[in-house]
């Protein structure tokens, strides 16, 4: 059997497209295996919920942004608007596990009050202009791709907050105390401070 050009790019791309679905699965299932049952409980829920409150926009924030078996699409918009770079008014997609992330992390917390927000999301031109001032920001920041936050957790010590982070091993954590927060991001595993 003789296949054009055409048939065989997209017989090409059936297969990667299959290839990647078939990875896709397979991470998902061996994720789910090497989560801890509490995590697997929490993401269980039938609603998951993120409060939130921008110390730089004075903006808060309560937001079921899990339910009835989905991301919830106004939610996230609303989420991604209060992280967005307040300086420059950019709003990006944050991260969906990184939300699952603050999620877990509130709940290991016991947390009551919202999670205070440092810096969501930062625009390359901010994040430029904030590592020619400081060696504590690094110049390809996962805060550009929407994979970090800077928090803190009123009522909760920052120690107790970064050792819980840290147990979840899932991305980075940094510590900054004489900043008062955390940095947690989707990164690789890898913790500094």
């Amino acid at each position: 059997m003789t296949f054009n050009l055409k048939q065989q790019k997209n017989l090409a791309a059936n297969a990667h497209s299959s290839r990647r679905r078939f990875l896709q699965i397979g991470l998902g299932a061996t994720a789910s295996l090497a989560m801890p049952n509490a995590f697997a409980n929490i993401l269980s829920q039938p609603e998951r919920k993120l409060s939130l409150l921008n110390l730089h926009t004075g903006e808060s924030l309560h937001a079921t942004y899990w339910a009835e078996g989905q991301y919830q699409t106004s939610e996230l918009k609303a989420i991604n608007r209060i992280l967005r770079d307040h300086r420059t008014g950019d709003i990006y997609h944050m991260d969906n596990n990184l939300i699952d992330m603050l999620n877990i992390l509130h709940h290991k917390m016991n947390g009551k009050q919202p999670f205070h927000v440092i810096s969501g999301y930062r625009s390359p031109k901010t994040n430029a202009k904030l590592s020619q001032h400081s060696n504590g920001v690094a110049k390809k920041s996962l805060h550009m791709q929407g994979k970090a936050i800077d928090i803190r957790l009123p009522g909760r010590q920052l120690s107790a907050l970064r050792k819980s982070a840290l147990n979840l091993h899932v991305g980075g954590v940094g510590y900054y105390p004489k900043s008062d927060f955390i940095h947690v991001d989707t990164g690789r595993v890898r913790h500094w401070g």
